[in-house]
């Protein structure tokens, strides 16, 4: 049940706050304020995403201390392996939330792609329905899934004690999620679209100095 709570908690709270975070600021108004302090569009983007992993991580380590307190559940893996499986499938989510935070309107419409997504994530993770009980084309389709591939790593290292070598192939799939190129490409483009507001934020506020000295 920890488990289970823990990882809803990881997909829940990091997608759905980070799928809010940039959309705010433009539904606000404040993202030209952001742009125009001496930081670089990536600074602005990691001090976006940066709290939200810590958060994850904390919300992991609580499900820990739970199971260890309550029920008496030690991990049979290593406690450093699994922090950095951890830590790079909440790279994998944050960069899900972020995908939907620059392409919303608004914010509610964010928390409603990202409660539908999440759902979609959580039933085809293998947390609560085996993946094997699952049709073909479904079990083909969750491959595309890095929930379940971070289940499939939690359980080997927690309760089995696996190493590297054993969840070698969920952890390249995993890694896939967290560093895939389209990702790359669009924090790119993000940061480009950042650069150049913070351009026409300056451009405006230098016209409107000239018109006023004139």
């Amino acid at each position: 049940v920890e488990y289970r709570l823990g990882e809803d908690s990881h997909l829940i709270v990091t997608t759905a706050m980070t799928s809010m975070a940039i959309v705010r600021e433009y539904e606000r108004g404040t993202i030209e304020q952001l742009v125009v302090t001496p930081i670089r569009p990536f600074e602005l983007l990691a001090g976006k995403l940066i709290p939200f992993l810590v958060t994850g991580l904390a919300l992991f380590t609580v499900g820990l201390i739970v199971a260890r307190v309550f029920y008496g559940i030690i991990p049979a893996g290593s406690l450093l392996l699994i922090y950095g499986f951890v830590t790079l499938y909440l790279i994998a989510v944050l960069g899900l939330g972020l995908l939907i935070s620059v392409n919303a309107n608004t914010q509610q419409q964010a928390m409603f792609v990202s409660f539908f997504i999440v759902n979609i994530y959580l039933l085809m993770s293998g947390l609560f329905t085996p993946v094997d009980s699952m049709a073909p084309w479904a079990q083909a389709v969750s491959q595309l899934n890095p929930v379940r591939h971070f289940v499939t790593i939690a359980r080997a290292v927690l309760v089995k004690g696996a190493g590297i070598a054993e969840v070698a192939r969920p952890l390249a799939l995993l890694a896939a999620f967290s560093g895939a190129p389209g990702e790359l490409r669009y924090r790119q483009d993000v940061a480009n679209n950042l650069t150049i507001l913070e351009g026409n934020v300056r451009v405006g506020a230098g016209s409107a100095g000239a018109e006023f000295s004139l």
